[in-house]
């Protein structure tokens, strides 16, 4: 390499950005923290910012501002801090940025995740929820600015790392006949469907391989988690959602498989730790060391597969039916979840609510064109209104 990368991670705090940042400091000679951003966590973002010396830091607001420059003049900082949304697109699209962690969780991520797609950056995509929403806009706007995009999701970079180079060209013409998503089946995999009305934020928050904040937890136990990668997978490889097919794995050990026309099926396997993906797509076309100990196979001694039950699991179903719907549904269906899962860990809804909640705003959402990134956020602001009509409706 010629010179060091400059990378901005938005998201810093969360555990992608920490991770991040922890394969960031292992190669000193090949990366350096051009920005951090961080939401509420203002005391984790402070200590970030004097061990990582970031040109930026993005605060939400003034008085967080305040706050985070008082604690940096402290420590004789010189990082400029910036607000707001505004703040996070200008450290995603500067010119002095190679590359962008897109880790900022849900529906907030889009703008700054846009903005450095459209400035032509390296963006490493960790919000689902952007290509999500914007689905047909995000993508145009990767080929139009010649941005590149690589996945950060363990199964979606799984997936691109068993895929041939070339295969933008079309899975048909690559010879790939299905894309297998591996999913751990989430805390209550085994859990009696009559036992999830009883279940609390915290369990729900237990996830037996991966840690994660609490959003993505929850995602994860109620499998919405997997049914958003469906449709990030399905925009991410051009694969219609039946092609796309999920398969339970408890192990997490396998990442995702690639099934092909000849009978070969590849599979990206490695320890259940975010640095792997991240440490891959940082170094694209290059491997460097991600901190990652190797994998052990005589200690996992077995792999399991199973069928998904999308009885126990509706949310997964909800979003096979948003991915083939397409158009608005599924910015719906995140802005619902969104809604509902922040209800629940509030305790104000049930675990098997989620799912009730967000088929609800479905149906009664219709499903339109988006032309344009204003018609996308139209349709997740009418989804959280309708979801809001919800919660009181069932008097919560």
């Amino acid at each position: 390499m010629s010179r060091v990368q400059r990378i901005t991670v938005l998201g810093a705090t969360g555990s992608i950005g920490l991770s991040t940042l922890d394969v960031i400091a292992r190669h000193p000679d090949r990366y350096e923290t051009f920005a951090l951003s961080g939401y509420s966590r203002l005391d984790e973002l402070l200590a970030l910012c004097l061990k990582h010396a970031p040109v930026f830091a993005v605060v939400p607001d003034e008085a967080a501002a305040a706050t985070l420059r008082a604690g940096l003049d402290a420590g004789g900082s010189r990082t400029e801090v910036l607000t707001g949304e505004r703040g996070l697109c200008a450290v995603a699209a500067d010119p002095q940025v190679d590359a962008v962690m897109a880790a900022i969780v849900g529906a907030a991520g889009l703008r700054p995740t846009l903005a450095a797609v459209q400035a032509g950056k390296k963006v490493l995509l960790a919000n689902k929820e952007a290509l999500v929403m914007s689905g047909a806009l995000f993508m145009e706007a990767v080929r139009r600015n010649n941005a590149v995009l690589l996945p950060i999701d363990s199964e979606h970079n799984a997936i691109f790392q068993c895929l041939p180079g070339d295969y933008a060209r079309g899975l048909d013409r690559v010879g790939v006949r299905r894309i297998l998503l591996t999913a751990s089946g989430g805390p209550f995999r085994q859990t009696p469907s009559a036992e999830l009305e009883r279940v609390t934020p915290e369990q729900a928050c237990a996830h037996p391989n991966w840690s994660m904040g609490r959003k993505i937890s929850v995602d994860s136990a109620s499998m919405m988690n997997k049914g958003l990668e469906l449709i990030e997978a399905c925009w991410l490889f051009d694969a219609p959602p039946s092609r796309v097919e999920v398969v339970v794995h408890p192990q997490s050990v396998i990442h995702s498989l690639v099934d092909y026309v000849d009978g070969s099926v590849l599979a990206q396997l490695g320890n259940p730790d975010m640095r792997t993906p991240i440490a891959n797509a940082l170094a694209w076309p290059e491997r460097i060391d991600s901190g990652v100990p190797p994998l052990d196979l005589f200690a996992i001694a077995r792999l399991d597969f199973e069928a998904p039950d999308e009885r126990r699991f509706p949310c997964l179903r909800l979003a096979r039916e948003a991915a083939e719907a397409g158009n608005s549904a599924p910015a719906v269906l995140n802005a619902a979840n969104e809604i509902a899962v922040d209800a629940f860990l509030r305790g104000r809804i049930r675990f098997p609510e989620i799912a009730s909640m967000i088929g609800q705003v479905l149906e009664r959402e219709p499903v339109v064109a988006l032309d344009s990134l204003d018609a996308v956020f139209a349709a997740d602001q009418r989804a959280r209104e309708l979801a809001g009509e919800w919660l009181t409706r069932h008097g919560r």
